[in-house]
């Protein structure tokens, strides 16, 4: 059981940064893997990133990969999406969520997690 609270979001121009946090409390924060997803307006909800609970394996779907950059610091129960090089097409409703199944398993899917934040808006004007 772990209950997850997003910040950060917020608008920006297109090729501007934005750091979002995600701030867990409860049990096995430190045994879990993480993951971000984001819903745009009119879409179903995409993963956008994960990354396990040394910080190590990290796995980024292919529309963010060399923007976008998962850390975590366990001694503060905290997970991080850096994004960098915004685009407008990045606008979206941003959920972090904690892995309901190994790092070894994972398909990188919207199932594989159990625990989800109630998200955080970013917007990137054009």
């Amino acid at each position: 059981q772990v209950q997850l609270v997003e910040s950060g979001g917020g608008l920006v121009q297109a090729g501007g940064s934005l750091r979002l946090s995600c701030a867990a409390s409860g049990r096995a924060f430190s045994s879990d893997a993480m993951g971000w997803f984001r819903q745009a307006p009119g879409k179903e909800r995409e993963f956008v990133g994960a990354i396990s609970w040394s910080g190590t394996n990290t796995y980024y779907a292919d529309s963010v990969k060399g923007r976008f950059t998962i850390s975590r610091d366990n001694a503060k129960n905290t997970v991080y999406l850096q994004m960098n090089s915004l685009k407008p097409e990045d606008t979206a409703v941003y959920y972090c969520a904690a892995a309901a199944r190994p790092w070894y398993s994972m398909r990188f899917a919207e199932a594989d997690f159990g625990s989800w934040g109630q998200g955080t808006q970013v917007t990137v004007s054009s």
